[in-house]
């Protein structure tokens, strides 16, 4: 199950109590074709919704946002040297970098479902018809 953030993050729990984190279809269809792709690094300490990495597309550069603070045990290097995985498979091999925290469940649990981010999306096309 994954859950999802305001910025456009999605959070997935693993049996391990680890979370992975990428961006979401929404986010990656909004930047266009990803061409570079900046991860934390293993070790790295990351507060939640502070930046900790970047991805740039033809259209745009944006920062990489995590939703829920930890350290970073792993980046999918695969992302890094074939950034287009972002844009084809945003929400599963195109998955940016796991974390561990100790109350990853509790901080997970927080986040948006999938079907309260669709409801978000939709008051976010609300606001812009304005």
């Amino acid at each position: 199950t994954k859950r999802y953030s305001e910025k456009h993050e999605w959070a997935e729990l693993l049996p391990d109590k680890s979370v992975k984190i990428g961006i979401s279809k929404y986010a990656a269809d909004a930047l266009g074709d990803v061409v570079y792709a900046a991860l934390p690094e293993e070790g790295d300490e990351i507060t939640a919704d502070s930046d900790c990495g970047a991805v740039e597309s033809v259209k745009a550069a944006s920062e990489i946002y995590s939703p829920i603070p930890g350290v970073v045990i792993e980046k999918n290097e695969r992302v890094e040297d074939k950034p287009g995985l972002i844009n084809t498979d945003p929400e599963n091999s195109g998955w940016l970098f796991r974390l561990s925290n100790d109350k990853n469940e509790e901080l997970f649990n927080a986040l948006m479902s999938e079907e309260n981010y669709q409801k978000f999306l939709e008051s976010q096309k609300d606001d812009i018809d304005l």
